[in-house]
């Protein structure tokens, strides 16, 4: 019969499909984040619209309600990253999508120079290349947090010798430095 679970849509489709400037809007942070289609970036941008909405409630509860659950909301979105440790709920209703969408494993790991570009830092993931915390993630859309430490898998042929990579080396590796060391001596 399926799967017990009831499944829900983790994305909201736009109203008007033919609105020519969110159109634009998101063909732009496809090109720039790599996004396979509008269907990625809608997730995200409804999981924004979720933490803006926790905020704005939040606002209406009572004194002491209301601090607990913003502690709780700020906390969640300080070790992704989004906001600091002293934001106030004006941080957070002024978040946007590119905040989330900086915070995607694809994006950093093109950031940190891992891969030459964008597309080959999904290539990456998705093939198993990458290692967070030293566990693989083969999804490109993973959020890292802010002390996740992304680096190359084990068993990747990259972490031993960053030169396989189409174009040369995208950056040198600590671990192939210490065998280049090693090699000297």
């Amino acid at each position: 019969m399926g799967d017990p679970r009831r499944l829900k849509k983790k994305y909201a489709t736009p109203n008007n499909p033919f609105e020519k400037d969110r159109i634009v809007e998101e063909f732009t942070y496809l090109g720039k984040y790599g996004l396979r289609n509008k269907k990625e970036f809608r997730k995200h941008k409804y999981q924004l619209s979720h933490y803006r909405q926790l905020a704005r409630a939040n606002r209406t509860l009572p004194d002491g309600i209301r601090e607990e659950r913003f502690a709780e909301i700020r906390s969640g979105l300080e070790k992704l990253g989004l906001v600091g440790a002293d934001a106030t709920t004006d941080d957070i209703l002024s978040l946007t999508v590119e905040h989330i969408l900086e915070r995607r494993l694809q994006t950093i790991v093109h950031k940190n120079g891992l891969a030459k570009t964008i597309q080959q830092a999904r290539q990456f993931v998705t093939h198993g290349h990458i290692a967070v915390n030293g566990a693989i993630i083969d999804s490109p859309s993973y959020l890292v947090k802010k002390d996740d430490q992304v680096d190359y898998a084990a068993n990747s042929p990259f972490k031993i010798d960053a030169s396989k990579i189409w174009g040369g080396a995208a950056r040198k590796d600590k671990a192939s430095e210490e065998v280049a060391g090693a090699e000297e001596d």
